[in-house]
This record gives C-alpha cells, structure tokens and sequence, in this order.
C-alpha cells in the first residue's frame, strides 16, 4: 500500500494531475470498451477500479492505471471466442470475467515472486514493432465504424476481407462525424493545450451530432441498448467457472496471455515515468497493484487495463507527484458515471473511431521505424517480424518470436565480432588487461570534476537500462569520459541508452567525450549522427593519453576559458516517439 506519510504530499498538484488524466482517461475508456461487445460502459468500469486500485496498491507513484490499447485489442478477442465457445452473449459472460479476474490474480503472484524485474531484458526492437502493430490493429478495426456500421468479426484479418463490403454500407453522416473528430484533435493544440483535444472533440461533437442529425441516421452507443447508471454491480456468477476444468483450460490460455501483455504494457509505461520524474519504480509491487487493479475491475464487469502511458506522462506533466493523483482520476471518472451515465449512450460509434484512430496512429514508434536504416539489419528484421506478427497473428506469439529471434541474433553478432578480433589481432594482445592504472594521478587530481565510465562488452538491449540508471547517480561534475575500449557490439536499444544518457549528462551542463570507440559502434554512431551532432569529433579521442592530455588543459584553474574546439550542438539527433 502507499507509503501514508506521502500519500497527500503535494495535494494541489496531484489533485491538478488526476483530474487532468482522468479528463483524458474518460473518451478514451468509453472508446476501448465500446470496442468490445460489453460496450462503452465496461471501458468506464475498468478505468475506475484500476486508476484507484493500482495506484493505492502499485510501485509507480505517479502511475494511471486503465484499458489500454493493447489489452483492449486482446480482450476483444477474448470476449469474441468466449462467445462463440459458449453459444451466446449472456452465457459468456462468467468465462468472460473469469478470464479477466484469473489474469489480474496471475500479475499477483508474477509480482510475489520477482518477475518485475526481467522487463528491462525487453529488447527496444520488440517494443517498437509490439507498439507499432498494436497502431495499425486499432485503424484497420476502425474503418468499418468510420464508415457508419459495427466491424466485422475476425479482428485485423476479418475487417481486410471484408473491405469490399464498404462502399454498399457507406454512411455519409458517420464519415463526417469521424472526421470532424479527427480534425478538432490533431487541430485544436495548434491553439490551446489548455483542454484535452480529445474531450473537446467527444463533447462537441456528440452534441452537434444529437441535435443535427436524426438519431436513426447514425449508430450510437445505445444502440445496444440503455447505458447503465449508478454504482456498477457485483459480478460473482463466475466463481463456479473455476469448478469446470473444460472451461478452465480456455479461460488458463487467455488470462495468462491478458497477464503477460498487462506485466509488459504496465512496466514499459513504469520506465517512462522513471525517466520523467528520476525516479525509481518497484516492478514487482507494480504488478501486484496492476493485478488487484486487474480484479477489482473484473468483480464489476470491467475491461482489463494496464498502466497507461499517455495518461501518466499528462500526470507527470500537470503536478502528479503521489499515488493520489491516480485515486484523483478514477474518483472524478466514477462522478461522471453517477451523474451523466445516461448522457453517455448518445455519442455516435463514429465519433470513437475518430479518437481510436488518431489513439492508434499516436502509438506507432515512428522514431524506430525511421531509423530502419541505420540500425543493425537484425534488429531492423525484428521490428518488422514482431510488427507483422502483431497485426495478423497473435500478440504474445509476436513478443516470443521477437525475443527468441533477438536473443539468437545477437548471440550470432557477439560471436561473429569476437572471432573477428581473435583474427585480426594477436591473442596475446586481445586477452590482455587494459592498464586503468593510467587514470590513477588524474583522478587523484581532478577527480571531483571528471568522471571515467569504464564500458566493458556489448552495449546491447540487457545494459541499456542499467547504463540510464547510472547517469541519475552521477554527482556534481565537468566532464564524464566514456571508455569504449571493450565495447565490440552496440545495438538499438545500447545506441538509444546511449542517447538518452548523453542527453541527460548535457542538460546537467557535463561534458562528455569518448576514447578509443571503433569498428561496429563508432559506425553505428555516425550512421545515426551520434557522432558529430552530440558528440562532435574533437571530443572522440583515439586513445586515453590524447584525452589525458586534453583534460589536463580544460582542467588548469588558470586556464578555464581554453577555447574548446567544436562545442556540442543543442539539437537532438534521434527524435523521441510517445509509446
């Protein structure tokens, strides 16, 4: 549970925080339950319970917990096999919410026994191509409700063949809801930040549409049926689901593919915050409070969730300091269902295809798929493995395929470099110890204003993490001197570490410089323009005597306004994408 004594710590800002997430949370929860066939409301259901339940109970203060669109794509297809296995909706529903309560209890017990701590072993290829599939199965399962009737059944695949469906179904009046949708989001920041884009384009919009149009003329909401209003209630049929072992061994195979991808969307959006706020996350009590959250959500008829980037970097970035900004927006989305539940039903299905589409556009890692060129060929195979994968097999078959495949490759790489310096280098000379020794009076002299950072092997997606965690814990400096001497291999994820940690050194007002970076790294670095946009080339020394000496000179008291040749510019060379 949150540390009380901190819990109500800066209550302005985290109450400012949560509101704000919770105002974003809200078009975006109806959006992902009513692409579900337990509709809007059970989007709002899952958003409640797990803002609060997996702030209270989770590792990350400054978390937002709800559906995502990750699990929401999963938990479609859960709901749309639980249906056909049973035979009819309302037959489903306890294997449903079996499915959902088994896995948040399987995030539970991943959590007691440590497994938080392997997602920094996730390798940045796989992210990206995940993230990016996960962008392109939310559009492609939009366009049938952009053009004004319910998708098909079949997923991604089912909408593709089914295409030729869409000019007999045209709706006119739904194609121009869904792109004045589209067009007040990615317009209104261009004139303020002040209100969610999003929220204006919901309420706007369904107020146009409930007024202007006939309300047979466009599919809303309620076109299901009533919205329910007032205090969810308590879904307990499920409990004799766990007595069928028919029924358990479908329910086994889908709630630990929901805990998998939750664990991983969860704790990938627990890192994002750490860089945000130089904070440190607890990956195992995260799942835990994920899980619980996982729960409470499904004891209530709600979709699963995860923690959700977007909503907690808006957090972070409106004053949330403290778990009670994630209690905050669940809070003010439980006002809202009690007091405009039946205001709900109104909102056109076009309207939250306009936000799903521009939600599913926003999640693709453009910044990986840019650099395709420049990274090494195996990580740029991986990324476009996991990506096609996502889109037309399965989810967790992408995830496991990519990290098998990125574990084989770059064992592949790590071999074929080390046989090519046995080859081009004398044994003697390739085993023997590199003399640190040569530090030794500089150190004693200068050590509280330069830093060495011995880099020992690969820079690859394993130390990446650990290698950002380093630069937080630096204390007051002047120059930080990386030692590249047995760095043989650099990967994506090593090359975007390395990035970010420079980045983060240059805000402090630190110097950095490399000595003796060659072959595949020093390539790497100037294929990506590491190499001289951040780290110009008189700050790339051959060796370390040249960088000694150089130091020597920057370091004299009575020299400190020695012009530095080439000065590092400000601008950052690979462009940051929002998860």
């Amino acid at each position: 549970m949150a540390n009380p004594t901190s819990f109500f710590d800066n209550a302005r800002g985290n109450f400012f925080g949560g509101l704000t997430a919770g105002i974003v949370a809200l078009p975006l929860a109806l959006a992902f339950g009513e692409q579900t066939e337990l509709g809007a409301i059970a989007g709002l259901y899952g958003a409640i319970a797990l803002a609060i339940i997996a702030a209270i109970f989770g590792g990350t203060r400054t978390q937002i917990s709800g559906p995502t669109a990750p699990m929401t794509v999963v938990s479609a297809v859960v709901i749309a096999d639980a249906i056909a296995y049973a035979g009819d909706f309302n037959t489903a529903i306890p294997l449903i919410i079996a499915t959902f309560f088994l896995a948040g209890a399987i995030q539970v017990a991943m959590g007691l026994v440590g497994i938080g701590k392997y997602v920094r072993y996730m390798p940045y290829p796989v992210v990206s191509g995940f993230m990016s599939g996960i962008g392109v199965i939310i559009v492609i399962t939009q366009i049938f409700p952009f053009f004004g009737v319910n998708a098909p059944a079949g997923g991604p695949m089912g909408t593709i063949r089914s295409m030729h469906q869409i000019p007999e179904i045209l709706n006119l009046a739904s194609v121009a809801v869904a792109l004045l949708t589209i067009g007040i989001i990615y317009a209104l920041p261009r004139v303020t930040k002040v209100v969610p884009s999003s929220l204006v384009a919901l309420v706007a919009v369904s107020a146009g549409a409930f007024f202007l149009l006939d309300p047979d003329s466009i599919l809303r909401i309620n076109s299901r049926g009533p919205i329910p209003t007032g205090l969810p209630e308590l879904q307990l049929g499920f409990v004799a689901v766990f007595s069928n072992w028919e029924h358990m061994i479908v329910v086994l195979e889908y709630a630990f593919t929901l805990a998998a991808l939750g664990a991983i969307d969860s704790l990938l959006t627990s890192l994002v915050a750490d860089n945000m706020t130089k904070t440190r996350h607890d990956s195992n009590r995260e799942l835990v409070g994920q899980g619980l959250g996982n729960m409470g959500s499904a004891l209530i008829g709600g979709l699963p969730g995860a923690g959700a980037t977007m909503r907690t970097v808006i957090n972070i970035k409106s004053g949330g300091t403290s778990p009670l900004s994630g209690v905050v927006a669940g809070s003010f989305l439980l006002a809202v269902l009690l007091g405009l539940g039946s205001l709900v039903g109104h909102v056109p299905n076009a309207v939250l295809a306009g936000i799903l589409i521009t939600v599913g556009i926003g999640i693709v890692d453009y910044r990986g798929l840019k650099h395709l060129r420049t990274v090494p060929r195996a990580d740029a195979v991986v990324m476009i493995l996991v990506l096609a994968l996502t889109v037309f097999v399965d989810l967790l078959v992408a995830v496991a395929a990519g990290m098998v495949l990125s574990a084989l490759l770059f064992m592949k790489n790590i071999s074929d470099v080390i046989e090519h310096r046995m080859h081009s280098a004398p044994l003697k000379e390739f085993s023997r110890e590199i003399p640190w020794a040569d530090e030794g009076d500089l150190i004693a002299r200068r050590g509280d204003k330069v830093f060495i950072k011995h880099l020992d092997g690969p820079l690859f997606f394993g130390f990446a993490n650990r290698f950002q965690e380093l630069v937080t814990r630096l204390p007051d400096l002047e120059v930080v001197v990386l030692r590249m001497e047995r760095v043989p291999y650099m990967d994506q994820s090593g090359l975007y570490a390395l990035e970010e940690a420079i980045m983060d050194l240059r805000e402090q007002g630190i110097r950095v410089a490399f000595t003796d970076i060659h072959g595949q790294p020093r390539d790497l670095a100037e294929r990506s323009r590491m190499i001289p946009n951040l780290v110009p080339l008189p700050f790339c020394f051959e060796n370390w005597s040249t960088c000694a000496a150089w130091l020597e000179k920057y370091l004299e008291e009575e020299r400190r306004d020695l012009p530095i040749p080439g000065e590092p510019t400000t601008d950052r060379v690979l462009e940051s994408a929002d998860a």
